[in-house]
C-alpha cells in the first residue's frame, strides 16, 4: 500500500517516524482552512500490530472534533488472525465509536478489482464529518509493482449536511440574549452579524470561532469574575454557536437555571451541564427570531464594560518589564507576521489566549479530547498543509516534551514552524485548581506539578533546531518574525503565573468599580 501510494503523484507523501505523531499529522492536515470550508482527509497508513494502536488518541480527538481522515491500517490476512503470528493484534473495529465506518474488505484479488474504487468512494463520503478505519490486510509477497488504478466511476462527494431537528424555542428573539460563538461550528461571520442585527444581542466569540473581528465582548472571562456582574448581565437566552470556550467561569454562568440556552452548529450535541434545550439550524435560529425588543442598548452597554476590562487588562500587562504568560499570549496575538497560521496547545496557553489576546485572529486548538498529546504534530499537519504562510505554535513544556519525537526530522521539511515554548517547568494549570492549596507542597510537585527537569533548547537541538531563549516582551517581538523552523523558550515560574492572573482580574475589577 505504501509503494501503491508513492507511485500517485497527485498524492504528497510524508513519511512521519512515529506513528502517534503521524496520526496527529494527518489531524492537522485534515483542518479546515476555514470555518466555512471543510477539511479534506489524510490518507494515514501504518504496518499491522500496535503501530495501529498509537493512532487512537489522533482518532478520538479527530472524531470529537468533526475533521475527516481516512486511517488505512495494514494488516495480517484472516489465516494469520489469532495464532500467535507476530506483528498481530485484533485490528477489527479498534477505534470503535471514534470512527464513522469501519471496512475489513478481505485481501486485496484481482477478481475484487472492480469493487476498489466504490469502496474508496465509500470511504471518502463517510470520512466528511470524522475519521473511518480501512483494515487491509495483505498476503506476502508485500513488494510488488503499481499497476494501473481500475476503470474511474462518477461519484459525488458527499457534503456535511446539518442534521439538527430541534425546534427553535417561541420569542426567542424578543428576549435579552447574548450569542457565544466558539470553534467547529460551520457558521460564517455573516451570519452571526445578520443574527446580531435581527436581536440586538452582543456577539462574545472566542479565538477558535476565527470571529473575534466581529465580537462585542472579548474580556468575558475577566468580566465574569467581578463580583456581582455574572448576576446583573445575566441574559434570558444564550446562543451558543459551535463549541464552548475554555473559560470555567463562563460555562458555568451559560448553565443556570434561570436561562434558555440553544446550541448551533458544533461538532455533535455538547451538553455536558444538561441545561441545552434544543440544537438549532442556524437557518432555522434566523428565521424564527423578531427583531428585538432592546434595540442597541443591551449590545451597547456591553461594548462599554468589555472596553473597560480590555484596557486595564491592556495596562496591566504593559505595567511590568517581566515576561509573564499572559504577556507570552498577547505578544504573538499582535507581533506574529500576517496572515499566518497558529495552533495553541490545551491548557493554559489557550487559555491565555481567549482571555488576554484582544481581538485574536482564527486560532486551532484540540479541544475535542482536551488533551496535550499530538500539539506539535498538529501544528506540523497545518504547516505541511499550507505552506505559503508561517505556522506559530504556543506551547507549554509538559506538552512539548511529550510530543517531542514530532521534532524528528523536522529540519529536513520545507516547513515554516515557529515553535514558542512557555517553560514552566511542569503541569502549569493545576496550580490553578484546589490541589494546589490543599496539598503539601511535595505531594503537590509529585502528582500534579510534575516537574521535568528538561532542558527544552537542548532537546531542539538535539534534533538540529534552532533555539533560543526570551526573558522579554522585545526579545520575543524580535523572534517572531525570523523564519522557522525554530524553538522559542520564555522561562516562567508557576506560582508567580498564578499571582499575574490574579492581578489582572483585580486590575478589571477595579476599573469596573471606578467606571
Amino acid at each position: 500500500m505504501a509503494l501503491a501510494l508513492a507511485e500517485r503523484s497527485e498524492l504528497e507523501v510524508h513519511v512521519v517516524h512515529d506513528e502517534r505523531v503521524a496520526a496527529f499529522v494527518a489531524l492537522g492536515l485534515g483542518l479546515p482552512v476555514s470555518e466555512s470550508e471543510p477539511g479534506v482527509p489524510a490518507l494515514l497508513l501504518c504496518t499491522s500490530g500496535t503501530a495501529t494502536a498509537n493512532f487512537l488518541p489522533a482518532v478520538a480527538e479527530a472524531g470529537l472534533s468533526e475533521v475527516p481522515m481516512i486511517v488505512l491500517t495494514a494488516d495480517r490476512p484472516e489465516e494469520l488472525r489469532g495464532v500467535g503470528a507476530p506483528q498481530t493484534i485484533d485490528q477489527i473495529e479498534l477505534y470503535g465509536s471514534h470512527v464513522r465506518w469501519f471496512c475489513d474488505p478481505g485481501v486485496p484479488e484481482a477478481s475484487t478489482a472492480g469493487d476498489w474504487r466504490s469502496l474508496a468512494a465509500t470511504a471518502r463520503n463517510e470520512a466528511v464529518a470524522g475519521p473511518v478505519q480501512l483494515n487491509l490486510p495483505f498476503r506476502e509477497p508485500l513488494v510488488g509493482v503499481a499497476a494501473g488504478l481500475p476503470d474511474p466511476i462518477h461519484v459525488d462527494v458527499a457534503v456535511r449536511v446539518d442534521e439538527s431537528t430541534d425546534p427553535v424555542p417561541s420569542g426567542v428573539g424578543c428576549r435579552r440574549g447574548v450569542i457565544l460563538v466558539g470553534g467547529m461550528s460551520g457558521v460564517d461571520a455573516a451570519s452571526v452579524v445578520e443574527l446580531r442585527t435581527a436581536t440586538g444581542w452582543p456577539v462574545i466569540a472566542d479565538p477558535q470561532s476565527g470571529m473575534r473581528h466581529v465580537s462585542d465582548v472579548c474580556a468575558i472571562d475577566a468580566l465574569l469574575r467581578v463580583d456581582g456582574f455574572a448576576d446583573e448581565y445575566l441574559p434570558d437566552v444564550i446562543v451558543r454557536i459551535g463549541r464552548p470556550s475554555t473559560s470555567k467561569v463562563l460555562a458555568q454562568w451559560t448553565a443556570r437555571s434561570d436561562t434558555t440556552l440553544i446550541q448551533v452548529g458544533g461538532p455533535g450535541r455538547i451538553d455536558p451541564s444538561h441545561t441545552v434545550v434544543g440544537v438549532c439550524s442556524m437557518s432555522d435560529l434566523l428565521a424564527a427570531v423578531e427583531p428585538g425588543s432592546h434595540g442597541s442598548d443591551w449590545r451597547d452597554e456591553w461594548r462599554r464594560v468589555d472596553a473597560i476590562a480590555v484596557e486595564a487588562i491592556g495596562s496591566s500587562l504593559l505595567s511590568t518589564e517581566a515576561m509573564t504568560e499572559p504577556t507570552v499570549a498577547r505578544t504573538l496575538v499582535d507581533h506574529a507576521p500576517k496572515p499566518a497560521l497558529m495552533t495553541v496547545s490545551s491548557s493554559m496557553p489557550i487559555r491565555d489566549v481567549e482571555w488576554y489576546g484582544g481581538r485574536t485572529p482564527l486560532v486551532h486548538s484540540n479541544r475535542g479530547a482536551n488533551g496535550i498529546d499530538g500539539v506539535i504534530s498538529t501544528a506540523l499537519g497545518r504547516a505541511l498543509g499550507s505552506r505559503d504562510e508561517p505556522s506559530f505554535l504556543l506551547i507549554g513544556d509538559l506538552a512539548f516534551v511529550h510530543d517531542s519525537n514530532a521534532l524528528l526530522g523536522l529540519v529536513r521539511r520545507d516547513v515554516d514552524l515557529r515553535i514558542v515554548v512557555v517553560d514552566n517547568d511542569g503541569g502549569g494549570i493545576f496550580s490553578f485548581l484546589p490541589q494546589s492549596t490543599l496539598l503539601e507542597t511535595e505531594r503537590f510537585e509529585q502528582l500534579f506539578g510534575t516537574p521535568l527537569g528538561t532542558d527544552v533548547t537542548a532537546l531542539a537541538a538535539a534534533h538540529g533546531i534552532a533555539s533560543v531563549v526570551a526573558t522579554t516582551s522585545g526579545e520575543l517581538t524580535e523572534q517572531l518574525v525570523r523564519p522557522g523552523p525554530w524553538v522559542c523558550r520564555v522561562p516562567s515560574s508557576r506560582n508567580e503565573n498564578v499571582n499575574v492572573h490574579e492581578e489582572i482580574h483585580a486590575a478589571v475589577a477595579s476599573a469596573l468599580a471606578s467606571s
